[in-house]
């Protein structure tokens, strides 16, 4: 019997052990996303876009807003309730109205909620106004695939599927390869785009509710069956960006990645060029 405490300590020791040896095996494991969240990140990604960076700024300025109406609320809640408490021997005041204090608590949150609305109003408009791209990218989603149309140059189109590990692929398909991007991220074809120039997201389905979501890009647009969505998308810099369709599409909603590589323009042209057969004449220069 005395020997079972001492059993017992050895194998929750051994347990510590071994649990401590996984969580290190599994964090060096673990690296920071290409384009898209890092290990140990507490705030929003790094903005790529042109729209995410007035969305970040619009995002600290509503949290700055909200967090001092919650400090001066609570505040004056609190001391109110500490300060004329039973217990000090405070009793309760006997008043019905006050016109002053109903004027400034209907215009101060008037002119709250105005102050926040602009600024909104201003961002929701310049997401959706694509009066001026200068190329124009159809992605329509299919069970369990992207399939990207260049409707300005030539019409020409790429189908985008999830590649495969080297254990899973058969005959003559492709497997993942390190700079393919992370498993299940990966695509064999890409969506490529000029960077430093704005581009019309056009975006349906073909079959059910799909989801064209690049959180790096912070960028979002559902795609709906027999109606296209659109929305600006403009990437400041040349990289490569993952995401994946994020509406419960079906059994293979996980298999669906989205992969935007941003090239300078003379990259973008040749690009263009190899999926043309060099058949397109007149691309704009960089």
């Amino acid at each position: 019997m005395k020997n079972i405490p001492n059993k017992l300590a050895s194998m929750l020791c051994h347990a510590g052990v071994w649990a401590g040896a996984w969580v290190a095996t599994a964090a060096h494991a673990v690296n920071d996303l290409p384009g898209g969240p890092a290990v140990n990140q507490l705030n929003l990604p790094e903005p790529a876009t042109k729209i995410a960076a007035e969305q970040n700024s619009l995002h600290w300025m509503m949290l700055i807003i909200c967090s001092v109406v919650f400090v001066l609320v609570f505040s004056v809640m609190f001391y109110s309730i500490w300060k004329h408490r039973k217990s000090v021997g405070h009793k309760a005041a006997n008043f019905h109205e006050s016109v002053t204090v109903e004027i400034v608590w209907t215009i101060v949150p008037f002119l709250i909620v105005i102050g926040m609305a602009l600024p909104a109003t201003k961002v929701v408009v310049a997401m959706k106004d694509t009066t001026n791209a200068d190329l124009t990218i159809k992605a329509t989603g299919s069970q369990w695939l992207w399939t990207y149309t260049y409707v300005d140059n030539g019409g020409f189109e790429g189908i985008s599927n999830m590649l495969k590990e080297a254990s899973d692929v058969k005959g003559d398909e492709r497997a993942r390869t390190d700079a393919d991007g992370p498993k299940q991220l990966a695509a064999d074809y890409r969506m490529v785009v000029p960077a430093g120039e704005p581009i019309r997201m056009e975006v349906t389905a073909a079959d059910v509710i799909h989801s064209f979501a690049v959180p790096s890009l912070w960028f979002k647009i559902d795609g709906v069956p027999g109606r296209i969505n659109e929305k600006v998308l403009f990437i400041k810099e040349p990289g490569v960006y993952f995401g994946q369709c994020s509406e419960l599409c079906g059994v293979r909603h996980g298999y669906m990645p989205i992969v935007i590589e941003a090239l300078p323009r003379d990259k973008f042209n040749a690009w263009v060029l190899t999926q043309t057969d060099g058949k397109i004449d007149g691309l704009p220069e960089g």
